[in-house]
C-alpha cells in the first residue's frame, strides 16, 4: 500500500521561508515523478513543482526562483524548499506521485497524472 506523509507545514510571515517534506512508503521515488499540489481555499488545486531526476524539476511561473523541489531517493523523500514565501502562497500543500514511471508529462504539472495523494499540510503566509 503507497503511503504519503507531509511534514513541514505552518505559519510564517512574507518573505519567510518553509521546507515541506514528503515520505513515501510502499513506493520508490526514484523511478516516479513526483509532484507538490497546492489548493487555496475556494480555488482548484495547482501544481507548484515536479521532478523526476535533479535535472528536471519545473516550477509554476509562480513560484520560479522562489521554490526548489528535490528528492532524496535513499530516503524516499521529497521535498521542496520555500523561500520569500507571499501571502498567494497560503493554502494546502498537497505530495502527489504518479504510478507509471519515466519522465513523460512531468513538467506538465498536471494532478490528473498522479494516482497518489498525501493527506497535506497546511501553509499560511501573513503579510
Amino acid at each position: 500500500q503507497v503511503q504519503l506523509v507531509e511534514s513541514g507545514g505552518g505559519s510564517v510571515q512574507a518573505g519567510g521561508s518553509l521546507t515541506l517534506s514528503c515520505t513515501a512508503s510502499g513506493y520508490s521515488s526514484s523511478n516516479h515523478c513526483m509532484g507538490w499540489f497546492r489548493q487555496a481555499p475556494g480555488e482548484v488545486r495547482e501544481g507548484v513543482a515536479t521532478i523526476y531526476s535533479d535535472t528536471t524539476p519545473a516550477y509554476a511561473n509562480s513560484v520560479k526562483g522562489r521554490f526548489t523541489i528535490s528528492k532524496d531517493n535513499t530516503k524516499n523523500t521529497l521535498y521542496l524548499q520555500m523561500n520569500s514565501l507571499k501571502p498567494e502562497d497560503t493554502g494546502m500543500y498537497y505530495c502527489a506521485g504518479r504510478s507509471w514511471g519515466g519522465n513523460w508529462r512531468c513538467g506538465m504539472l498536471q494532478s490528473m497524472d498522479f494516482d497518489y495523494w498525501g493527506q497535506g499540510t497546511q501553509v499560511t503566509v501573513s503579510s
